[in-house]
């Protein structure tokens, strides 16, 4: 394994970017309530930990199967992935820091001792995140890194012997005592009783490192009366100056190095928050500005801009304080298969994800839908067997993340879930009313009528493209050639061990298929309800169930 003078190690830096992105993994929330400026948009926590989690995942991926990757690649991947998975303007800031601190430990020199390199490697990369920024404030991430970087310059000045632990704690604790002060440098900040978010995420790295190298937790530095680590609100968004950009424009660009300062000055013309910040060829830029195709424009002039993204701010500061707001009560999410089966569940309460066979939804669905809803408490009904593993990662997701209390009833068809819904009752204790949903959903017998596709060999024998099959807890029983008949023989099946309601639910152009097994059951078995909706769903002109 190749070493540097200092005693630094490719695992020295695979482990530096595992803690950081696991200290803001657990800190983004926090970090991210604290976001009020430039804009309060809720999400400094969550860039920073993208940003360094690229960096991360950049390494892993290198060093994936026991490739050898000796420190100057390593150190190269860190910055140039820091750089690709950049968001927001405290990750560009980031990346930027990553990628001065990377390149003053791979040109280090050779009389230096471990703690000089890592407090030399500090500077350069303070330096180079304010030579980033086209207009530095101060109060910010800038200022938390000088101090740090100052400090620990001080330290191994004055003694070179130091140990590189004692510089990091040095470092650490300047960090802390600079983010205390950033209210009274940011105004905004002191409106809000907050300290700076970014600031506040470099503290949380440099904390983790000093806890790896010491096995102690730093102590807290005292903040000033009425000034918050973890304010209870976001600032309201009608608090956005109405002076200010309305868009925040990122893209990475494809550009010599010797076009970036025409670049620089005309983006800083059309708004403000500029960071620009790479080399050798791939940049990131970051911009915040009322005209998106200027921006562009600008980017296109300079060379070849990708990635492109727009964020227009009002909807990400409305999207932060709804993300942001106490959660209470409880509320159900439900995967419907058609718009008549999304009204049903929705009128009954449900928060609605769309998806069915063919168009699935996703983890991500599933989460954003559980962060939307609002409530401690989450229900989710996928209604659907390939849906119910996405639905359980999700709900692990949100109970490891956010603390939440989220279950799954694992209900693998639609009417099953009309079922679930159907008991759902907000007054009884979270554990009892899952418990109620679960057993009501289990004993319900559901088929479903559909037409064949493709020649295959079923459960009930080889069918044809254009065949009907009838299905029955997901297997297919039957295969005919009439849809009522097919439906009839489904209903008399799952009526065969009894049954007091049967619901029928139309799909896309099955309403008469509906109607016509409504009356055959009412008539056959007139001490049976029948209750029939239109579903709306694809694939399935009929869906049934019994209970």
């Amino acid at each position: 394994m190749e070493t540097v003078p200092q005693g630094i190690t490719v695992d020295v830096i695979a482990r530096f970017v595992d803690i950081a992105t696991d200290a803001l993994s657990l800190a983004r929330e926090e970090i991210d309530a604290l976001n009020v400026y430039p804009i309060p948009d809720g999400d400094t926590g969550t860039n920073m930990f993208l940003t360094v989690s690229a960096a991360r995942d950049g390494l892993r991926d290198a060093r994936s199967g026991g490739a050898e990757v000796d420190l100057p690649e390593a150190l190269a991947i860190v910055s140039r992935a820091a750089l690709m998975g950049a968001r927001g303007n405290s990750g560009v800031i980031l990346s930027q820091m990553l990628r001065g601190f990377a390149g003053r430990l791979q040109g280090g020199e050779v009389e230096e001792t471990r703690s000089q390199a890592w407090a030399r490697a500090l500077v350069a990369g303070t330096d180079a995140s304010y030579a980033a920024v086209g207009t530095p404030v101060e109060g910010t991430i800038l200022t938390v890194a000088r101090a740090a970087a100052d400090a620990a310059t001080a330290l191994v000045d004055a003694d070179p012997t130091v140990s590189s632990r004692q510089a990091v704690v040095v470092a650490a604790a300047a960090a802390r005592e600079a983010l205390a002060r950033t209210p009274e440098q940011l105004p905004a900040l002191a409106a809000a009783g907050v300290v700076d978010a970014g600031g506040r995420g470099l503290c949380v790295i440099l904390d983790a490192v000093e806890t790896l190298s010491t096995g102690r937790r730093p102590m807290a530095v005292p903040h000033a009366p009425g000034v918050r680590t973890i304010p209870v609100a976001l600032v309201p968004s009608d608090d956005l100056s109405e002076d200010g950009p309305a868009y925040e424009v990122m893209y990475l660009l494809d550009a010599d190095d010797d076009r970036i300062a025409d670049l620089r000055a005309r983006l800083a013309g059309l708004g403000d928050s500029l960071v620009v910040v790479g080399g050798d060829g791939l940049w990131n830029v970051h911009v915040h500005v009322d005209d998106v195709g200027a921006a562009i424009e600008a980017g296109i002039e300079a060379g070849r801009p990708h990635r492109v993204k727009v964020t227009h701010f009002h909807e990400q500061v409305v999207e932060a304080r709804q993300r942001n707001a106490p959660r209470t009560g409880r509320r159900v999410v439900a995967v419907a298969a058609g718009p008549g089966l999304a009204n049903i569940f929705s009128e009954a309460g449900a928060t609605v994800v769309l998806g069915g066979p063919g168009a699935r939804p996703s983890t991500g669905q599933f989460l954003a839908a559980i962060n939307e809803c609002g409530a401690h408490e989450v229900v989710l009904l996928p209604n659907d067997g390939e849906s119910v593993r996405a639905a359980e990662i999700a709900a692990h997701t949100a109970r490891d993340e956010s603390g939440l209390k989220v279950e799954v009833i694992a209900t693998s068809a639609q009417v099953q879930g009309l079922a679930a819904m159907a008991v759902h009752e907000p007054g009884r204790s979270f554990d009892a009313d899952v418990r109620e949903m679960t057993a009501t959903a289990r004993h319900v017998r559901h088929g479903a009528v559909t037409v064949a596709a493709r020649q295959a060999i079923t459960m009930a024998g080889p069918c044809e493209p254009g065949d009907v099959l009838g299905v029955i807890a997901g297997d297919f029983a039957v295969v005919g050639q009439d849809l009522v008949t097919v439906a009839r023989e489904i209903v008399e099946r799952l009526l065969a061990g009894g049954g007091e309601l049967v619901t029928v639910v139309a799909g896309e152009g099955g309403t008469e298929l509906a109607e016509s097994v409504a009356t055959l059951v009412e008539r056959a078995h007139p001490a049976v309800d029948v209750v029939t909706y239109d579903g709306g769903q694809d694939r399935y002109p009929l869906l049934v169930s019994v209970e």
